[in-house]
């Protein structure tokens, strides 16, 4: 007779092996993605020549003597240069894949970054030498191009339409070991790196390492939907954060290389900060959001479409700013000339207002605040005065006040230095030291008050409270 025991053994086994079952079939199959991908995937190494040690330095004359004693002194001498050493080469790694039967290759930028020889070796170990089309730091997307026909090519993808959670899958050559495959999913999108503005990354949790960069990332489809750019790490290796640019974006970069040359961006003039909790409350918003103004470009297309300092940009063209970062890829990715539409606060109410957008220059110019002596003394523990005539246009300010003198104080507190300048206090432009006074007397106590200062020609908003 069978055991009622051995009966709820056998019922929770199949259980277990029914669940075992299902959890397989969930998990996708990549093999036939592998297979039909891999032969578009290369591997890309560079060489750069540098400078022979000891270059320059003062050597002894060796023309004199027999070429037997004038190499044992090459080679015994240190900093003597050597036919060894004026061969020095610097070389690198990565990977790339191609996108066209003719030959164009997608990469990162730093993978062939002042390089002076690039090759690239298919997945049939032949070699080619490539040439660079166009790069751009920026994005850090490089186009190379290989002299062929019918080569094999990847399948490009729509990176707007990925989903967090998504499976995804990498394939590149981390420390040289050629076509290595790793998979993990889509951690994040839209995902703003310091240092990074022009680039909405793909966080995943794929395994990269050095190597992988320029590399694609698939879909399950079998589609590139991004290019291995980056990882977040603390000891040097992967620790699963690792950062892909959206295959939408490169490919724009990559038309723009092919047909003009370089990537014309598009750009508003301003110098923007994040919204936080306390500079929300500051400016009547229920909730941090949004890019706020802390300084606009003279001439610029934000101070043509009539952008002020002190508004809060809360969406461009019906997108919305959630973190200031939003902003400038957001607007890079416009055309230059092409109007758009921005959703702003000011003064506690919502407008619109209309700009045409300007092409990013090649080059900022950085304007530098300079201090002068006067002594005028306020409840915040500081000593300020005007600007004269020639800060203002420096710094093309109409008004504001330079600190000479920080006391002990609120502003001690706060981290203000000499030679700051304040141009806004309280959301009230500050015209003349006369304002200032006024408006630091009224402050109210227990609330986040606003404050926009310059330094070293520089602004940003910064928040405090005065105690009772």
């Amino acid at each position: 007779m069978f055991h009622r025991k051995n009966y709820f053994i056998l019922a929770a086994v199949m259980l277990l092996v029914g669940h075992v079952a299902v959890a397989q079939a969930q998990l996708p199959d990549f093999t036939p993605l592998v297979e039909s991908a891999s032969p578009a995937v290369v591997n890309i190494s560079t060489k750069q020549k540098l400078p022979a040690r000891g270059a320059g330095a003062h050597m002894p004359d060796l023309e004199g003597l027999p070429p037997i004693f004038r190499e044992f002194f090459e080679r015994s001498i240190p900093g003597m240069p050597s036919d060894r050493d004026q061969q020095r080469e610097a070389q690198s790694l990565g990977s790339g894949f191609i996108f066209s039967e003719d030959g164009y290759i997608l990469t990162n930028n730093h993978v062939v970054a002042d390089a002076d020889e690039i090759i690239v070796r298919l997945p049939d170990r032949s070699e080619l030498e490539a040439k660079l089309v166009g790069a751009d730091p920026r994005t850090d997307v490089a186009v190379l191009k290989v002299e062929g026909k019918g080569l094999p090519t990847v399948q490009l993808g729509d990176s707007s339409k990925l989903k967090v959670g998504e499976w995804v899958l990498a394939i590149g050559s981390p420390f040289g070991f050629d076509h290595t495959v790793t998979a993990g999913i889509v951690s994040a999108t839209g995902r703003s790196l310091p240092n990074e503005s022009y680039v909405p990354f793909i966080q995943t949790d794929v395994a990269i390492n050095p190597g992988n960069s320029g590399g694609p990332l698939f879909n399950l489809k079998g589609e590139v939907i991004g290019i291995n750019s980056q990882i977040f790490t603390r000891s040097g290796g992967f620790m699963g954060l690792s950062f892909a640019i959206p295959i939408d974006v490169a490919m724009d970069v990559a038309n723009q290389l092919r047909t003009d040359g370089k990537v014309s961006r598009g750009w508003l003039g301003v110098v923007i900060q994040e919204v936080n909790k306390d500079l929300a409350e500051s400016f009547g918003l229920e909730r941090p959001a949004g890019a706020l103004v802390a300084q606009v470009m003279d001439g610029g297309p934000a101070a043509k479409g009539g952008l002020r300092v002190g508004d809060v940009i809360l969406s461009l063209n019906d997108e919305s700013i959630v973190m200031s970062a939003d902003l400038p890829h957001l607007v890079g990715a416009i055309k230059p000339g092409s109007k758009a539409r921005l959703g702003i606060v000011r003064g506690g109410e919502r407008e619109t207002l209309n700009i045409v957008v300007g092409a990013l220059p090649e080059e900022g110019e950085a304007v530098v605040a300079s201090s002068t002596d006067a002594q005028k003394s306020n409840r915040l523990g500081v000593k300020v005065t005007e600007l004269t005539a020639e800060q203002k246009r420096n710094l093309d300010l109409p008004g504001g006040v330079v600190i000479t003198e920080v006391l002990n104080g609120p502003a001690a507190m706060i981290g203000l230095r000499p030679g700051d300048v304040i141009s806004h206090l309280n959301n009230q432009a500050i015209d003349s030291a006369k304002t200032f006074s006024r408006v630091a007397e009224q402050l109210p106590k227990n609330r986040s008050v606003s404050m926009r200062v310059l330094r070293q020609g520089r602004a940003s908003f910064i928040t405090f409270k005065l105690a009772e």
